[in-house]
């Protein structure tokens, strides 16, 4: 099979499409005909060798698909040759076929399409254990999502909206700001020329906002701290800004908040029934027309890097999809 591999560590990303062994599931694994994989910050970061994760060299990337199951383990039961299927993987998505855990699947609708559902676990995931896990959002409550025009953010934007909740967003150009409005925001503010701390409390008439969500950090995360309401949540989601903040803890005192952290990927092995939760929950949401990814681009395998460097850049608007099936 064709497969994009990851041969050296470099920053920015160097990834080659090669020849590859074709996977065999496992008795509790699923073997998955790749329809589409959705790129992800952390793709760059373990590229580079600057992730939690450090798979032993070569390895093939990806984190997250959609395709049609080919072949299941021994102990696989609820799952069958022949289905659409969208979930997680540690690594090999980027490839014709992958290995996934029946544990961390989610069986599609036959009219659900592999690009929308390729884009559901990561980003949706994510936002679904922020929101509701950690956060405990609340419909009526105020929810500020930062970076709301990518696709950690859009899809905070959009389950928020889905929970009752009234979604602020900063986004940065006019451009992005607007994709934030259509995705759900009440209002959206550009944080490269106002300022948005200042907008924020505006709009919530002094009183800061109750939930914030935040895949930025750095500076950000600070200027969230005084924009955030009495009794308010702040889920830190990643360090897309380059910096890791450190919080005074008299600022957690004074408004009695709560800074909380959510960590998608270590849900699977950690805690399996909120992930199959949370992926039901989630598949539930779009097939309801709650949820509605956005595909800014898509590249076929050959061009893989060229989408990983454009996430790392901050180029997109969106989710970015590799396919197996396009051609250069």
């Amino acid at each position: 099979m064709r497969a994009v591999l990851v041969e050296r560590l470099a920053d920015p990303p160097e990834l080659v499409l090669r020849d590859w062994p074709e996977p065999s599931p496992g008795p509790d694994d699923v073997l998955i005909e790749v329809r589409a994989a959705a790129c992800n910050f952390a793709d760059s970061l373990m590229a580079a060798g600057r992730y939690q994760v450090k798979p032993p060299l070569p390895f093939v990337p990806g984190l997250e698909l959609a395709g049609v199951v080919r072949r299941v383990g021994a102990n696989v039961a609820d799952v069958r040759a022949g289905q659409k299927v969208a979930g997680l993987v540690t690594q090999g998505a980027y490839a014709e076929l992958a290995l996934a855990p029946v544990s961390r699947l989610m069986v599609l609708d036959e009219a659900v399409s592999f690009e929308e559902a390729a884009a559901l676990p990561i980003s949706y995931g994510t936002a679904y254990a922020g929101l509701v896990f950690r956060a405990t959002l609340q419909p009526g409550e105020t929810l500020l999502v930062h970076a709301a025009a990518g696709g950690a953010g859009r899809a905070a934007v959009e389950l928020g909206k889905a929970l009752g909740a009234r979604v602020i967003a900063t986004a940065g150009g006019a451009d992005k700001c607007g994709e934030a409005l259509r995705a759900g925001a009440d209002v959206a503010f550009d944080y490269r020329s106002e300022p948005w701390r200042e907008r924020v409390l505006e709009a919530t008439q002094g009183r800061g906002s109750d939930v914030i969500y935040d895949p930025v950090g750095g500076d950000t995360l600070d200027e969230s701290l005084r924009c955030i309401a009495w009794n308010g949540r702040l889920v830190t989601v990643g360090f897309s800004s380059g910096r890791i903040p450190e919080i005074s803890a008299n600022r957690i005192l004074l408004k009695n908040i709560a800074v909380t952290g959510v960590h998608w990927s270590a849900y699977p092995e950690r805690d399996p029934k909120a992930t199959r939760l949370a992926l039901a929950a989630v598949a539930a949401a779009h097939a309801r027309g709650e949820l509605r990814p956005l595909i800014s681009a898509r590249y076929p395998l050959e061009r893989a890097g060229e989408a990983v460097a454009a996430l790392a850049a901050g180029r997109t608007t969106g989710k970015i999809i590799v396919s197996p099936k396009l051609r250069a």
